[in-house]
C-alpha cells in the first residue's frame, strides 16, 4: 500500500490548493526539526514536504489521485489498473521522484516572509500559533508573568524568538532554467549518454564575490524517452549571496531527421514517394518500395494493390522503444506519396484518354 499524502497533511481529497497550503505551512512549522526535537520530527519533516510537493502540482496530484503513490512513481502496476498496465504519463512528465530536501520546499513556500509572525499576540504574548500546547516556549507558567513592563516575558521572547526569526531569512531560490536537449531518433533506439559542460557563477569563500567554474553534467538517455521528458538538476546554476541556486533542467526535444519523424505513440513515420505509372501498374509487375529503417536495414513493400494518394502501410516493431515495455518497440506508418508527371505528350495523353475509366 503506497503512502497517503492526503493524510499525511490532514486534508480532504477534495482540499483545495489553499487549503493544501495552509494544511503544509501549519504542519511544516510545527515539525520543523529546529525547533521539535522529537525522535519523529525529522522523517515527518520530509514526509510532509513530500506530500506538498505532489499535492500542489495539478498533474501530480490528478496521477496520484488516479493510481497512487505507485503509479505517481512508474511502478509497472500501480493500484486501480486492471490485466495488462496500459497507463502512461502525460506528454511531458516523467515518473515523480522526491528530491529529499525538505527544507528546499519549506523555503520556497515561506521565502523571505517570518513564518512565526503572528505567534504571540499584542497583548500578553501568549503563543497562539500552534493551540498553545503544541509549541513549547519554555515561558513558564502565569505565575512569572509581570504586568508591569512584562519583564518576564520580554527576556524569554528577545532569547527564543530571534532564535526563531532565522527562518525569516532562509534563501529564496532563483527561478528554474530550462534548455533543450537535441536527441535523434537513432539515440533514442538505443540509448545513450550525453555530456553537457556548464559554466556557472559560484561564490568565494568571502560569500560575496564569485568566480566562473566549469563542470560537466551527465545524462543518461534512456531508450524511447518522450519528446519533453525533463531531467533536472537541482541548484546547479548561479550561485548568489543569500539566494539558492536555480536549478537546471534539460527538456527532451527530437533533432529534425532527414526522413523520419515519430508520433506521440513512438511510431516512426515515413513517406515514401511513388511514381504515377507504379502507383496504377506496379501491382501488375511484382514492384516494391524500399523503406530504410532507424538501425540502416531496408525493407522492401511490395506494391500489391493500386496506390492511391494517402495510401499508408504499417510496418510492426520497426519505431521507437516503448518507455514502458522496453522490449517491445513500437511501429512504423508508411504514408505513400503519388508523384504525378509535370507534363505529358499528346501522344500519352491520347493513350491515357483511352486507357482510363472516366
Amino acid at each position: 500500500m503506497g503512502k497517503d499524502y492526503y493524510k499525511m497533511l490532514d486534508i480532504p481529497r477534495n482540499a483545495s490548493e489553499d487549503e493544501i497550503r495552509k494544511a503544509y505551512r501549519k504542519m511544516a512549522l510545527k515539525y520543523h526539526p529546529d525547533k521539535n526535537k522529537s525522535p519523529e520530527a525529522e522523517e515527518k519533516f520530509k514526509e510532509i514536504a513530500e506530500a506538498y510537493e505532489v499535492l500542489s502540482d495539478p498533474q501530480k496530484r490528478e496521477i496520484f489521485d488516479k493510481y497512487g503513490e505507485e503509479g505517481l512513481k512508474g511502478t509497472p502496476n500501480p493500484p486501480g489498473a486492471s490485466g495488462e498496465f496500459k497507463f502512461e504519463m502525460p506528454s511531458g512528465f516523467t515518473a515523480f521522484t522526491f528530491h529529499g530536501d525538505p527544507m528546499s520546499t519549506f523555503s520556497r513556500v515561506f521565502g523571505r516572509e517570518d513564518p512565526f509572525k503572528g505567534m504571540f499576540n499584542s497583548g500578553f504574548g501568549i503563543p497562539t500559533a500552534f493551540g498553545g500546547a503544541d509549541f513549547d516556549m519554555n515561558m513558564g507558567g502565569f505565575n512569572s508573568f509581570q504586568h508591569q513592563g512584562y519583564p518576564a516575558f520580554s527576556r524569554q521572547r528577545s532569547s527564543s524568538y530571534d532564535d526563531m526569526s532565522s527562518f525569516a531569512r532562509k534563501k529564496a531560490q532563483d527561478p528554474p532554467i530550462e534548455k533543450y536537449l537535441m536527441v535523434t531518433l537513432e539515440e533514442l533506439l538505443t540509448g545513450t549518454s550525453k555530456k553537457l559542460k556548464i559554466i556557472r557563477k559560484v561564490l568565494n569563500p568571502d560569500r560575496v564575490t564569485t568566480r566562473p567554474e566549469e563542470k560537466i553534467l551527465t545524462i543518461d538517455v534512456k531508450k524511447g524517452w518522450k519528446e519533453g521528458t525533463k531531467i533536472t538538476f537541482p541548484e546547479e546554476g548561479d550561485q548568489k549571496p543569500h539566494t539558492v541556486p536555480a536549478d537546471i533542467i534539460f527538456i527532451i526535444k527530437d533533432k529534425p531527421h532527414e526522413h523520419f519523424k515519430r508520433d506521440h505513440d513512438n511510431n516512426i513515420l515515413y513517406t515514401a514517394k511513388v511514381s504515377l505509372r507504379n502507383a496504377l501498374t506496379g501491382h501488375t509487375l511484382g514492384t516494391s518500395v524500399a523503406v530504410p529503417t532507424l538501425d540502416e536495414r531496408t525493407i522492401n513493400i511490395p506494391l500489391n494493390t493500386i496506390i492511391k494518394p494517402g495510401t499508408k502501410r504499417r510496418i510492426k516493431g520497426e519505431g521507437l522503444p516503448l518507455p514502458k515495455k522496453l522490449n517491445q518497440r513500437a511501429d512504423m506508418l508508411v504514408d505513400f506519396e503519388v508523384e504525378f508527371p509535370t507534363q505529358l505528350t499528346p501522344a500519352s495523353i491520347d493513350m491515357l484518354k483511352n486507357a482510363l475509366p472516366e
